[in-house]
């Protein structure tokens, strides 16, 4: 499948996909606090969509079994929510995908529970730093490697690693187009970028070593040495300037 260029309509429709992806994580991000279980997170998520009419993009994906990933701690993507409970000083990955009306947004934060570390925060705060460095290297005729490179620069300046086994993605009516997106790599690598494709760019990024592991239940990716994980997303549009973020309330 090639890389698809979205006309204004789609990208219009993409915006309101993106808007409620936004506010549902705006939500989740509130109800997060000690004591709750992560699949409170997923039954306020239900709740959520259904105000807008919307549908989860991830609830029976490739056999995914919730609405929303909750990646706690050395979690660094697709955990599923269930009965674990958050615990003061814990940090819980959420990603949220939304269709609605033949579109997809999505989009993810990071947020800690109760008081949490100073480690803990800066890795937060260097991620969703490291988001906003990718967004701002995708430009109308640069190269895709300048959101990779821009993302790992920023990464490794700030001491922590990028994940490399899981990447970003195209987006649009389906939830994963072309192309890949790795949050690493050369800035002369990648397709053209063109006005009008729509990208979902994701860090995932490690206070230790970049090397991840899948659990047991074949879904949820952890740090391979057990220290903590952080990931922030946005979906956005390479317009003839600066990016657009389409998943902003």
């Amino acid at each position: 499948m090639g890389v698809v260029i979205k006309s204004a309509e789609e990208i219009a429709a993409m915006r309101e996909a993106g808007r409620i992806v936004a506010m549902v994580l705006q939500t989740l991000a509130g109800v997060v606090r000690p004591g709750i279980k992560t699949r409170e997170l997923d039954v306020a998520c239900v709740r959520e969509l259904a105000k807008h009419g919307a549908e989860s993009s991830f609830l029976h994906y490739h056999g995914y079994p919730a609405h929303i990933c909750t990646s706690v701690n050395d979690e660094v993507v697709h955990g599923i929510p269930g009965d674990r409970v958050l615990r003061e000083g814990d940090i819980v990955s959420i990603d949220v995908g939304v269709k609605f009306k033949g579109f997809q947004g999505d989009a993810a934060i990071t947020v800690g529970v109760g008081q949490i570390s100073p480690e803990a925060r800066r890795l937060i705060e260097v991620t969703e730093g490291a988001l906003h460095a990718g967004i701002a290297a995708a430009k109308q005729d640069l190269r895709l490697g300048e959101i990779s490179a821009a993302v790992q620069q920023y990464v490794e300046a700030n001491g922590f690693s990028v994940v490399r086994e899981y990447t970003g993605h195209g987006i649009g009516r389906e939830m994963h187009e072309d192309p890949q997106i790795p949050n690493f790599g050369d800035r002369s690598e990648g397709p053209v970028l063109r006005r009008g494709m729509t990208l979902a760019i994701e860090p995932m990024v490690n206070a230790g070593v970049w090397k991840t592991r899948v659990r047991d239940d074949q879904w949820t990716v952890v740090t391979a040495d057990g220290s903590l994980s952080a990931h922030f997303e946005h979906t956005i549009a390479v317009t003839n300037g600066r990016a657009e973020i389409l998943t902003l309330v």
